[in-house]
């Protein structure tokens, strides 16, 4: 696992081959206990949930470095190292 961004207290990780469960690009965002996994190309919930206020900052987030995070998720599921990414302001 790869910590690629921290903002609000939201932790932003992808993980290293983390590619069975879930096909398609995604990342994990945790929150004080919460966790999501979300799809990087439209930011739906693939899976838990984390507060609403927290995901639309997510969301924003992803729709602002979505060509980053694709990057990154190539260079993850080949377990290759991932860069950090720009946290929302």
């Amino acid at each position: 696992m790869a910590t690629i961004a921290l903002f609000y207290g939201i932790i932003i990780s992808i993980f290293y081959r983390d590619n069975q469960q879930h096909s398609i690009p995604h990342i994990h965002a945790d929150y004080q206990g919460c966790s999501a996994v979300l799809s990087i190309p439209d930011g739906e919930v693939l899976a838990g949930e984390i507060p609403s206020k927290k995901l639309k900052l997510v969301r924003a987030w992803i729709e602002i470095h979505s060509e980053d995070l694709l990057a990154d998720w190539e260079l993850a599921v080949n377990g290759k190292t991932v860069f950090t990414i720009e946290p929302l302001r």
